[in-house]
Order: structure tokens, then C-alpha cells, then sequence
């Protein structure tokens, strides 16, 4: 073999291993994006489950009890509640950790509240987030305190990957547990049925029906019957139907290229009139970490209508 003849065999050989590697790191490349897209939906779907079985569970009440059912009071709390762009500690009981410090990406709050079961853990028991049954109450009139808690937030893990958590409260303590990881941003909005038909009228976010709470007329001779009259008259009662939107992302990097998306949590229409104003609606991989930019990702929308929306009024 000539020395032309050898240079050509390991040209030729080289363009193979090169074109074997290509083809190894294509091969790659697409197990990876189809894994995480995989990944992705099936987090997607559960998160919408278990969100979806909370949601229309809020403001059950006892009638298959068999004395008397406990019935939500009208100077009750409502049965639904949430607050826009905030976090919240674990182990701290219901709403009482709210912070904006440390929020992932604009993510809300969303708290549900109900009444639990005499099933003692059988079929048809009312569980909380976390799959434990909550308790009866102990008289049929039921009591503010004895309702049971599924309230769900998102923080990040010790690795810094964001998830959503379910807050609830046991026997013994307060606690939280992830139900979704790589929940970038969890978004909640209210369809508010002002005229009392069934329909929703408008949909808000928390910082709206709050912002309509403030201006309400409260009557009373101390702050204990003011209170009382809020929880009457307040918006939070009139929710007929809730929207959910979450953006969810893999576990790992899955693109190498340097397109940066926008994805809106509610549609572009919503995005473009309020994405200023009710942060987390509309998400700019531009404006992610580094580290978080060339994940895959996909938005994921559920419009949930309320079971017990006349109940759990507490009219």
C-alpha cells in the first residue's frame, strides 16, 4: 500500500467514525427530547388531577352523616381563597407564612377548605391533598376550625428545581409535599358569578376579588362582627369556576439552540392585557436562569367548574 493509498484509507475511515458519532449524538438527542416530553406530560396530567379532585371537593359538606350534616355558616370563611405571586412556608399553620420572598416566577396560591367524613378511612372518606381522610366534625352545625385545609404553592427543592406542593395539616402538625416537580409556574384564575345566576361573569385573579373585597360596606359593633360580615358579603363566595395554568419544564437539558420562547399561562389575548400586572401569566425563557433556558416545556390550561359552589358558599 502506497502512502497516497494509507492518507486516503484514514480519511475515509475518520469520515465514517465521524458520521457514526453524528448519528450516535442525533439518536441521543431524540431519546432525550421524547423522554422529556414524555416526562412533561404525564407531570402535566397528574398536576391537573390532583388539583382538579381539590378544587371540586372545596366547600363539601356532611350529608351523609348519620345525625345531622355540618353545614357551612354564612359568617364562615369562604371556601376558596388565594393570593397572587406568593410562596409559603411548610410547617406554619394555613396562610399564616404568606411571602413574596423567594416566589418561582410569579406562581399563586390557591387554599381550599371543607368538611370532612364519619367513612373512618373507608370508601368515601373526604381525604386532604395529602391522601389523609379528614375527620367529621363534632357537631352538625360544624365548627370554622374543624374544616380541613388542601393548599397548594410552589417552591423550589434543595437542588433549586421548582415544584408544586400541597400544604395540609395532620393530626399532630402542619406540613407540605411536593405532588408535581418542575412546575416553573402555577397560575389561578376566579370566575366570579356577581349576580348570583350560576354564571361567571368575569374572570379575576386573587388580586382582583381582593382588590373588589376592600371597597364592601361592613357592618358591626366590634372587629369580631365586622369580620363576620365580611365573610357574608365577601367576593370570595361568589366563585362559581376556577382556571388553572401551569408551566411545566424537564428534568434536564434537551435543546441546544438559542431560540428563547414565551409561553402564556391564560392565551396570548390575556398575556398581551395583563401579563404587566398579574406576574407569572406570561413567562419569557429570555428572562429564566441560565441553567433553566434549554429545558423543554409545555403549558397546560384546565377550567374546573365548582361542585359545591351553592354549599360552600356558607349564604
Amino acid at each position: 500500500m502506497t502512502l497516497i493509498e494509507l492518507m486516503i484509507a484514514i480519511t475515509l475511515g475518520l469520515f465514517l467514525v465521524l458520521t457514526a458519532i453524528g448519528l450516535l449524538v442525533a439518536s441521543k438527542t431524540g431519546y432525550v427530547m421524547q423522554d422529556q416530553q414524555a416526562h412533561i406530560q404525564e407531570t402535566g396530567r397528574y398536576a391537573i388531577e390532583i388539583l382538579s379532585r381539590a378544587v371540586r371537593q372545596a366547600g363539601y359538606e356532611n350529608w351523609h352523616s348519620a345525625t345531622m350534616p355540618a353545614q357551612v355558616e354564612a359568617a364562615f370563611s369562604a371556601s376558596i381563597t388565594g393570593r397572587d405571586a406568593m410562596t409559603l412556608k411548610k410547617t406554619t399553620p394555613e396562610l399564616d407564612s404568606l411571602t413574596s420572598t423567594d416566589v418561582v416566577n410569579g406562581s399563586d396560591v390557591l387554599a381550599l377548605r371543607f368538611f370532612g367524613d364519619d367513612a373512618d378511612g373507608e370508601e368515601g372518606a373526604i381525604l386532604n391533598c395529602a391522601g389523609l381522610p379528614v375527620a367529621a366534625t363534632s357537631a352538625a352545625t360544624g365548627n370554622e376550625q374543624e374544616r380541613g385545609w388542601s393548599i397548594f404553592f410552589v417552591a423550589k427543592d434543595s437542588a433549586g428545581e421548582p415544584e408544586l406542593r400541597c400544604k395540609y395539616q395532620s393530626k399532630t402538625s402542619w406540613n407540605a409535599d411536593a405532588i408535581a416537580r418542575g412546575v416553573e409556574s402555577f397560575q389561578v384564575l376566579y370566575g366570579l358569578d356577581a349576580d348570583g345566576d350560576g354564571v361567571a361573569e368575569q374572570f379575576l385573579n386573587a388580586d382582583g376579588l381582593n382588590a373588589l373585597d376592600a371597597r364592601l360596606l361592613l357592618s358591626g359593633e366590634n372587629a369580631l362582627a365586622r369580620a363576620g360580615d365580611f365573610n357574608r358579603q365577601t367576593h370570595w363566595k361568589k366563585i362559581t369556576v376556577i382556571k388553572l395554568g401551569l408551566l411545566v419544564r424537564g428534568s434536564q437539558v434537551a435543546r441546544d439552540d438559542a431560540l428563547r420562547g414565551e409561553y402564556d399561562l391564560f392565551g396570548a389575548a390575556y398575556g398581551d392585557m395583563h401579563a404587566a400586572s398579574d406576574k407569572g401569566s406570561r413567562i419569557s425563557e429570555s428572562a429564566l436562569p441560565a441553567a433553566a433556558k434549554n429545558r423543554i416545556r409545555k403549558v397546560f390550561t384546565h377550567t374546573i367548574q365548582l361542585r359545591n359552589a351553592a354549599a360552600g358558599s356558607g349564604a
